[in-house]
């Protein structure tokens, strides 16, 4: 897919590789300006040496972002896109601009040993950065990492490890099987429930919220595919990068904190985008070796599962706002009675003392 997107707005600083950085942070933002503030702090109050710089690609937000940015963060290089190019591209955009192009270089050394994309609705603990860096430094042969995942709340983010979603392990899923059976090892491979979250163990794929990897591995395998709009990219690339001799691994020694969906959880268009991938990832890596009335079914699924599911997010978005219209307009009603009562008593006080000098 091509992506047309124009620049307005880059600092127009070099991303500094005489001395070679040790992280490249890659944030793409979408209206979170308040989110993608604390997690901006929680990176500059990182720990262990780790030379780390920061690239933020706005897509086009129509809230503060670029205003914060400018005013709390000048250090770190803005790309402001003129429109929503999605998160692929975004990513892709600021990875070049560390010097990643897809291609072998020839010379690894100017670029950043590890790229990370990293969520602007993340907080980043001071030493994670440090531990991850570690941890790959020390496995040479693992091209992707992720760190445990936790939500607000302090549950798991059962996406920060997962097996690939191939037609079996996607059956499961979609029917349910996966959740009536969390512990069990083949009808919840997927999220891999039933390992421990403290573990240290490899995995197919880790979540884009936090993705590390390592500088030969990307320069091996490409950048993301621009053809996933918002979901299902960080699987992709896993998939290709483990495809090519590379390992994946979960960290569950050290950790973040994901919102999750800061950006998307009100929009249809997102529900819509991450059934879409879903159907692309089945196409580049599972339907030619599928057989035909499997095809159909897994095709079936995608269609009937989506439909429903954005039947029922629209149902509940205009069911939502027709109470608020409702409640809208009973409030105007009730403004406007007491509106009335007020000049009926002011017209009945006037007539009152005119009455009473006549």
């Amino acid at each position: 897919m091509e992506v047309v997107a124009q620049v307005i707005e880059t600092n127009q600083d070099e991303p500094g590789v005489s001395s070679r950085l040790d992280l490249a942070i890659v944030i793409v933002n979408y209206n979170t300006a308040d989110l993608l503030r604390q997690c901006l702090r929680s990176v500059s109050e990182c720990r262990g040496g780790v030379r780390h710089r920061v690239c933020v690609v706005d897509n086009a937000s129509n809230d503060n972002s670029l205003d914060m940015l400018r005013n709390e963060f000048p250090e770190n290089h803005v790309i402001a896109c003129r429109t929503n190019v999605g998160f692929s591209a975004g990513n892709n955009m600021a990875l070049r601009w560390f010097g990643f192009d897809g291609a072998p270089s020839g010379d690894d050394n100017v670029l950043p040993r590890y790229a990370l994309l990293l969520n602007p609705d993340t907080i980043v603990p001071p030493d994670t950065f440090a531990a991850m860096v570690a941890f790959m430094d020390e496995h040479p042969r693992i091209g992707v990492a992720g760190p445990r995942v936790r939500r607000p709340d302090g549950s798991l983010d059962l996406a920060c490890r997962r097996s690939f979603p191939t037609p079996q392990t996607s059956f499961y899923r979609m029917t349910g099987l996966s959740r009536l059976f969390p512990k069990s090892r083949r009808l919840n491979a997927y999220n891999l429930a039933y390992l421990p979250e403290d573990a240290v163990h490899p995995v197919d794929s880790v979540v884009g919220a936090y993705m590390q990897l390592r500088a030969e591995a990307v320069e091996a395998t490409g950048l993301l595919d621009d053809a996933f709009f918002m979901y299902g990219e960080d699987l992709d690339w896993a998939k290709r990068i483990k495809d090519a001799g590379w390992e994946v691994w979960y960290n569950g020694q050290t950790e973040i904190t994901h919102v999750k969906e800061a950006a998307s959880s009100q929009s249809s268009k997102a529900r819509i985008d991450f059934y879409e991938a879903m159907w692309i990832f089945y196409l580049k890596h599972y339907r030619q070796d599928t057989p035909w009335l499997l095809d159909k079914l897994i095709t079936a699924g995608i269609v009937l599962k989506g439909g429903l599911d954005i039947t029922r997010h629209l149902w509940r978005f205009c069911r939502g706002n027709s109470v608020q219209h409702s409640a809208t307009q009973i409030a105007d009603r009730r403004e406007n009675s007491t509106q009335n009562d007020t000049q009926n008593d002011t017209q009945n006080d006037v007539n009152s003392r005119a009455s009473d000098k006549a």
